[in-house]
Formats: structure tokens, sequence, C-alpha cells
């Protein structure tokens, strides 16, 4: 799910804290919170496969929160449980998206058995 971004003639710290607010209202309810944040750890593939796998015998909801432009309200980083780097450079949001969606797909084929992650 997508949530609108401030309006660029917005402070960036007043856009990011309302970014956040929206992002915490699109969150299920009792979501395990995963930060898409330089500050986070860098995880590998395998890493991510053993949490996705954790998280689904869990049955818990997962939200993957990445930033606008701005990036994403240091309160909402702080009350995440997980912290996610996807490296040391910045990339546009939607790119990010694209990096995020792709590595679950590479997660969840490790975790059936198949080879697409070699």
């Amino acid at each position: 799910m997508e949530v609108r971004e401030a309006g660029r003639g917005k402070v960036a710290e007043e856009g990011r804290r309302l970014e956040g607010a929206r992002l915490r209202e699109r969150a299920s309810g009792g979501a395990e919170l995963v930060a898409l944040d330089r500050t986070g750890a860098p995880w590998t593939s395998e890493e991510l496969a053993r949490r996705l796998g954790r998280w689904r015998d869990d049955a818990r909801p997962v939200a993957f929160l990445i930033g606008g432009s701005e990036g994403l309200d240091p309160g909402l980083v702080a009350d995440c449980r997980h912290r996610w780097s996807l490296g040391a450079l910045t990339l546009p949001h939607e790119l990010a998206r694209v990096v995020v969606l792709e590595q679950l797909y590479r997660g969840f084929t490790i975790l059936r058995g198949e080879p697409y992650h070699k």
C-alpha cells in the first residue's frame, strides 16, 4: 500500500511526520514493522528468507516502510522493531520498492528450495 507523499513545499521535518502518521495508519494492527533505513542492518537474501519464514510461521502481518523523498520520520523508525538497510547508496523510493519486491520474491524462492537465489 502506498501513502501520499507530503508536498514538497512543506518543511522536511513536518513532511516526514505527516508521512509517518499516514504509514502508521495504513500498517495493519499488530504488524511487524520493518523500516527501510540506511542506519539499519544489511540483510543477506538468506537472512531475509529466514525472517520471512519466521513471520509466516507466526502468522504475523509485516509492513515494510519506505520513506518518500525526505526519508522516514525518525519517530517512526524508532518505533520499528526491525531496520533494514539496502546499502549505503541513496535510492529513490520508487527504486527501493522494486529492490524490496525483488528481494521478497528471492526470499520466498529460497524458502521453497527453488534455485533462483543462486
